[in-house]
């Protein structure tokens, strides 16, 4: 089992940039798939990046292709997501998330096994 905990989110104007960060409890961490996923008021929670367990491979909502990449660090337990060039249309809670898919990676929410309890984003002026 893992436990993770989300941190770095906050208040930003479009355009800028924030650094959310995970950290896993455990020492299977690079046995899992990570995700990270965001979930707007009134809305059904939705992919936004994965990361694979050797850090080779990643995969991106198209939303956020080319504005935010994922990392991992499997000595340290953690996985990082820099999000830059936000949009208002960014404002959620991002949530991390472990999957013991077979997959490289895998964009299914319910692929994922262990969820943190969410970090708040919010874009605005």
């Amino acid at each position: 089992q893992v436990q993770l905990v989300e941190s770095g989110g906050g208040l930003v104007q479009p355009g800028g940039s924030l650094r959310l960060s995970c950290a896993a409890s455990g020492r299977t961490f690079s046995s899992y798939v990570m995700g990270w996923f965001r979930q707007a008021p009134g809305k059904e929670r939705e992919f936004v990046a994965a990361i694979s367990r050797s850090n080779t491979s990643t995969y991106f909502a198209d939303s956020v292709k080319g504005r935010f990449t994922i990392s991992r660090n499997n000595a340290k337990n953690t996985v990082v997501l820099q999000m830059n060039s936000l949009k208002p249309e960014d404002t959620a809670v991002y949530y991390c998330a472990a999957s013991l898919t077979r997959r490289v990676v895998t964009t299914q929410t319910n692929e994922y096994n262990y969820w943190g309890l969410g970090t708040q984003v919010t874009v605005s002026s």
